[in-house]
């Protein structure tokens, strides 16, 4: 059964913790420098998942409301992030939050967009917004270049459920443009890494909701395939993976 987009990594939390990457803290540099956005304001992450966007913003002194719909992800930002004082969990979506109206300095979402209605979404985070307030969209996107990350890539597009249909790489940069027009988007990109063993590079293809869980059809023959792919082109025990860390920004009004 294709699980919902609610729902679909209910059973992938402890993994997602463990083994999504982060986002590059110049991140934090460059929206407080070009945009303004100071520490202790107010910010939104919607679709935190666990909170790794959400912290980064925590550690650079910002207050996060972490709204998320997934009632297992929820809970566990809460058991990793509760000792930050700026702290609070939400549940709804982008599309509608128990929030009042000009009552937030700005608006993240981690490797989430793509999950939004884009309509509802735009006309919910204008709602929110005081004037002027930035809007962040950040996407981890893996890089294909390298023979490893070619083949990786393909591993995945071999044993995935619905890769080629939720793939954020779908969100087109003109599709970004739309949603914030008629105002400009910024768009920054970051380098981002990973370094891996075996367990590690397991770990983060279980991470994704496409790929089969654990106990799932299909989910041995992928863990065959990923072992000769390790096998082939680790160094030292090691693999890397690179991302391009794509950051967009602008204003709704």
């Amino acid at each position: 059964m294709k699980p919902n987009n609610t729902t679909r990594f209910s059973n992938r939390v402890e993994d997602y913790v463990k083994y999504r990457p982060s986002y590059p803290e110049e991140i934090i540099a460059f929206l407080q420098r070009d945009y303004g956005l100071a520490p202790g304001q107010l910010l939104v992450d919607i679709g935190a998942g666990t909170g790794i966007s959400t912290e980064l913003f925590l550690k650079a002194g910002y207050r996060v409301m972490a709204v998320e719909p997934n009632r297992e992800m929820r809970e566990k930002s809460v058991e990793l992030l509760s000792s930050y004082e700026g702290f609070r969990a939400l549940d709804g979506k982008a599309e509608g939050m128990p929030l009042e109206d000009g009552s937030i300095d700005g608006i993240i979402a981690g490797q989430a967009f793509h999950w939004f209605d884009r309509e509802k979404s735009r006309k919910e985070f204008k709602r929110l917004l005081k004037s002027g307030s930035p809007v962040v969209l950040i996407w981890n996107e893996r890089r294909t270049t390298s023979d490893f990350e070619k083949d990786y890539d393909e591993l995945i597009v071999r044993h995935a459920r619905d890769y080629v249909q939720v793939d954020h790489r779908n969100i087109r940069t003109e599709d970004i443009e739309a949603f914030f027009s008629p105002q400009l988007v910024e768009l920054r990109i970051f380098a981002n890494e990973q370094v891996f063993d075996f367990e590690g590079l397991q770990g983060r293809l279980l991470s994704s909701s496409y790929m089969p869980a654990r106990g799932e059809e299909g989910y041995d023959a992928m863990i065959a395939d990923l072992r000769s792919l390790f096998d082939r082109y680790q160094v030292g025990g090691r693999i890397t993976i690179h991302y391009d860390t794509k950051v967009y920004v602008g204003s709704l009004s």
